[in-house]
């Protein structure tokens, strides 16, 4: 690609015309989840008595009764006709982190006609190949079947492009042998064993034992926003979603200017058209705001169910990319697009009901509320117990480069209680907790503003699982990753401590079970106190004290999944019926490969565009700048000769250099990771230092002052 291009990009952008805001007048939305086959469209396209015994699957997780396929199947066809969908899908998520479809038409034939028909079996069951999934040696290339099956719990929706729309029916996948090669199955599986677990637990409170538990989730979603002009010019970025390549810009975020700050008026017009499209998806899209880097900004919706919460993320990533294209702009959810500013998480707020009631709700005095406690001394125990696990789900390629850098969490998993658990916890492991902080007023120094209500606690930002009022916020998710497989895990770490909780607490008689339950929770605390930490993660005297304290630091991808290799995790996870010991093998095949095959995909596109782009860019400069000395030297000019002289050595210098370091990334790209990562970060050093030396005209891609700043 060529430097006039980039020029060109940069002028094009520059002179781009926003369109200016309309009046204020009420946007035309439609209703609220028009696109989504929801509790209102099924009472009125369902017979009275079908609607009920589906209601009764997806508000009480009773076994759905085939018999009422056929109905439901009729009136999804029926509707989806209505808002103009011709065909349907079974939307699932295999274990690629994206989501897969296969359509099909409404449309069958009959005789000379054709007719619309859509069957009981169509919507239960579809049948896509199975082979050319990743699945971690569960299917053999040769054995292609593969099923998918309705998740009745998440409700169909329909999917809208240029000239038509697509019934979509959120479905699981899984193997001719009935094993799970998708992320939804094992989640709609922890929500089950976890939900087993609560009822346990909850009956030792003398509560009933069939209320219903509700697993919740609201999941910020971060990303940049770029020009697409700018995108195109960038091989690295169109092949790994990341810049490869870079040098800082004198400025970026260092003034703190962009975070909250004024949105820009194209970048607002995407994200309004972005909630209208989840509007009618019925997405609950809550927040938008700018975030701390620039071209970076984050959107968050309101809690819900978590399997309907991690559809729904999945969706919002899709729109995400999709309306960005009709801006001209690029989505970009790599979890480290630019070097040297922030990355881009996804925080993951859990939560936990039971009939209704948050079990994570202190109320307002905590130490009065035992089973809050309980659940609390619980989340303690599993976070402390398979910290490991929990590092384990959210590694990945990208998320190696966003965890511990100073803008998330670092690998360390602990805990953040703040002041007021924290004082709590303390009290109960010395003896009976006598009193807990309040929280109380501020007082500003501004008359004429109002006295503000001070929250129980502070945030702390650094913190991987941190409490936050009336939820747990796991920092450590990325961007780009599902969130299905942090909360699988979540669920099931939480299962095994509820029920080992349970197994306790069921030998305690009534008459002495509150000062049994305190001495239970009193242990507990005492033996996985040294998770909790409420001080600065990013510091290295952190580092040092939770190697003390023992807490594992698995600060890369390959040493956070050794743990799926245990016997023990892998137990646990059996014994939960979440995932089989070969679907444990599976996963972690399946996620070594992935983080294999990009960083060598990093590597060859890093090597090839050094040598194909930025080392001639380089060479051309050195013959220019040789050119002058020598028509000086023929001039009999001596001004200036040795400044251009001096030039010439350090680009020559440079070019030997990055020369150098290509042939050592096209060695490494041989053999191991870790060789390739060191190789690129050596050529990276020097195409960036290139970058700072070469005429800015000759540079072949946007630079990063041009696709942070330019929109």
């Amino acid at each position: 690609m060529s430097s006039p291009s980039r020029s060109e990009a940069v002028k094009t952008v520059a002179n781009l015309v926003v369109p200016p805001p309309r009046e204020a007048v009420p946007a035309e939305l439609g209703e609220y989840g028009s696109d989504v086959f929801d509790a209102e469209v099924m009472q009125k396209f369902l017979p009275k008595d079908i609607c009920t015994k589906l209601q009764a699957t997806i508000e009480r997780g009773e076994a759905l009764d085939p018999a009422i396929a056929g109905d439901v199947a009729h009136a999804m066809k029926e509707w989806a006709l209505s808002r103009g969908a011709t065909s349907y899908t079974h939307w699932f998520q295999p274990l690629t982190g994206g989501t897969a479809e296969k359509h099909d038409s409404f449309l069958e034939p009959s005789g000379c006609r054709a007719i619309f028909s859509f069957s009981g079996k169509n919507l239960i069951m579809g049948e896509p190949d199975a082979s050319s999934f990743p699945s971690g040696g569960l299917r053999s290339t040769f054995e292609a079947r593969g099923y998918t099956a309705w998740d009745p719990t998440s409700p169909a929706f329909i999917k809208r492009h240029s000239n038509g729309a697509t019934l979509c029916i959120p479905t699981a996948f899984c193997s001719y042998t009935g094993e799970a090669l998708d992320k939804k199955t094992p989640l709609l599986r922890s929500i089950q064993a976890l939900s087993r677990s609560t009822r346990r637990l909850m009956k030792c409170f003398g509560l009933p034992g069939d209320e219903k538990v509700s697993v919740t989730l609201g999941v910020e979603q971060e990303y940049f926003l770029i020009d697409r002009r700018f995108y195109l010019q960038r091989p690295d970025l169109l092949q790994t979603g990341r810049t490869l390549f870079g040098a800082p810009p004198a400025k970026h975020q260092q003034l703190e200017d962009h975070y909250f700050g004024s949105i820009k008026t194209r970048v607002l017009n995407f994200m309004t058209e972005v909630e209208q499209e989840l509007w009618k998806l019925g997405i609950p899209a809550k927040t938008r705001h700018n975030e701390v880097a620039p071209a970076q900004f984050e959107l968050a919706p309101v809690f819900e169910d978590v399997n309907l919460a991690c559809d729904h993320n999945m969706l919002v990533m899709e729109i995400l990319r999709q309306t960005a294209e009709r801006h001209g702009l690029v989505c970009l959810l790599h979890e480290k697009p630019f070097a040297g500013v922030n990355g881009s998480g996804k925080h993951n707020n859990w939560s936990i009901s039971y009939g209704g009631r948050n079990l994570l709700n202190p109320g307002n005095d905590p130490h009065q509320n035992a089973i809050f406690l309980t659940v609390l001394c619980a989340v303690i125990e599993a976070v402390d117990r398979h910290g490991d696990l929990l590092r384990a789900a959210v590694s990945g390629a990208g998320n190696d480069h966003r965890l511990g850098a100073n803008e998330a969490p670092p690998a360390v998993i602990s805990m953040y209680l703040g002041d007021q658990l924290s004082d709590v916890i303390d009290q109960l492991e010395k003896g009976a907790p006598r009193s807990s902080r309040h929280a109380n007023t501020m007082k500003i120094g501004v008359d004429t503003l109002p006295t503000l209500p001070r929250d129980a606690t502070d945030r702390n930002r650094t913190s991987p699982f941190a409490f936050t009022g009336n939820k747990f916020e796991f920092r450590a998710p990325g961007s780009s990753q599902s969130c299905s497989g942090a909360n699988v895990t979540l669920n099931v770490i939480v299962a095994e401590a509820f029920d080992r909780m349970a197994e306790t607490h069921e030998k305690f008689g009534k008459e002495n079970f509150n000062a049994a339950l305190q001495k239970h929770l009193q242990s507990l605390v005492k033996a996985h106190k040294r998770i909790i930490f409420n001080g600065d993660g990013y510091t290295d005297e952190w580092l040092k004290e939770a190697a003390a304290r023992g807490l594992p630091n698995a600060r890369t991808t390959m040493e956070s999944l050794r743990c799926l290799n245990d016997e023990a995790n892998r137990a646990l996870f059996e014994k939960y019926q979440v995932f089989s010991t070969r679907e444990t093998e599976s996963r972690f095949e399946v996620f070594l490969e992935d983080y294999h095959r990009k960083v060598r995909i990093e590597g060859q596109v890093a090597l090839e565009m050094a040598r194909t782009m930025v080392l001639p860019a380089a060479e051309n400069e050195y013959e220019r700048l040789l050119r002058t000395l020598c028509q000086a030297k023929e001039a009999g000019v001596k001004q200036g000769s040795a400044a251009v002289k001096k030039q010439a050595a350090e680009l020559g210098a440079l070019l030997e250099t990055c020369h150098g370091a290509c042939a050592a990334l096209a060695k490494a790209l041989t053999g191991k990771h870790e060789e390739i990562l060191a190789a690129m970060a050596e050529l990276r050093k020097s195409v960036d230092a290139l970058e700072k030396v070469l005429p800015d005209d000759l540079w072949p891609v946007p630079k990063y002052r041009e696709m942070l700043f330019i929109m």
